[in-house]
C-alpha cells in the first residue's frame, strides 16, 4: 500500500499545531491508543521540525506527516526529519516538483477545478480541499470532483470538519480521509490532557467505522 493508502484506511488525520516538542511522544502514544496512527504535523511552529522527528524515530508505527508545507525548504526540512507525506494549504507546481524529486508524496490544497488540473497534472494521487466548509462543503466537493471522476483522485477535506459532519464527508467514496483540528487542539495538548485526546480519536475511528459501514 501506498502511503496514502494508509492514510486512507485510517480515514481521519489529526491536524496539529505543536508549539512544544515534549509534547510529541504522548500526544502520538494518545492518538495511536484511540485507533488514529496517522498525524499532520503543520508547518506553523518552530516546534514542527522535531516533532515530526522525535515521532519518526521513537513510534515507527505512526504515520507521520508534515501540513502547511509552502516551499522547497520545507519539503526538504520535513523529508529530513523522517516525514512520510506532506501536505499544503494551496497549490505550487515548483513545489509540487520538488518534493517528486526527493520522493516526499505531496497532497496540495485545492479549491477550484484549476487548482485540480494543476494537480493531475503534476500526478498528485491525493489532494486536500481547503477550507472545505468555507468553500462551499460537501456540494461544492462534488460538483468540482464531477468531471474529474475518471482520473481516480482522491480528496482529503480539511478546514471546518468536525465530528459532527464527518460521517457526511466520508460518505462521498471520494473523499479518502479527512483532516480534523478537534482530535487534539492546542489548549488540550498545552493542558497534556492526553485522555480527552485519546477519546477523541476514539470517537473519530468509530465514527469512520460506522460510515464505510
Amino acid at each position: 500500500m501506498s502511503v496514502f493508502e494508509r492514510v486512507a484506511a485510517i480515514g481521519v488525520v489529526p491536524v496539529i499545531a505543536l508549539d512544544d516538542a515534549r509534547h510529541a511522544l504522548p500526544l502520538a502514544d494518545a492518538l495511536a491508543e484511540g485507533g488514529l496512527r496517522v498525524i499532520e504535523v503543520t508547518f506553523r511552529t518552530s516546534a514542527a521540525v522535531d516533532t515530526i522527528r522525535q515521532i519518526a524515530q521513537h513510534r515507527a508505527e505512526m504515520l507521520v506527516g508534515a501540513g502547511t508545507v509552502l516551499n522547497e525548504a520545507q519539503a526538504d526540512a520535513a523529508k529530513a526529519a523522517g516525514a512520510m507525506f506532506a501536505l499544503s494549504p494551496g497549490i505550487d507546481r515548483q513545489v509540487l516538483d520538488h518534493a517528486a524529486q526527493i520522493g516526499l508524496p505531496f497532497a496540495p490544497g485545492i479549491m477550484t477545478p484549476s487548482d485540480l488540473q494543476i494537480a493531475l497534472r503534476a500526478e498528485c494521487k491525493l489532494v486536500k480541499f481547503f477550507p472545505a466548509m468555507a468553500a462551499g462543503g460537501l456540494t461544492m466537493l462534488k460538483n468540482i470532483a464531477g468531471p474529474y471522476l475518471h482520473t481516480g483522485i482522491g480528496f482529503n477535506p480539511t478546514g471546518g470538519v468536525t465530528r459532527d459532519n464527518l460521517t457526511d464527508w466520508l460518505g462521498y467514496a471520494r473523499v479518502r480521509a479527512v483532516g480534523g483540528t478537534w482530535i487534539a487542539t492546542s489548549a488540550d495538548i498545552a493542558a497534556e490532557n492526553w485522555e480527552k485526546i485519546r477519546s477523541n480519536a476514539a470517537e473519530a475511528a468509530d465514527l469512520v467505522r460506522k460510515a464505510r459501514g
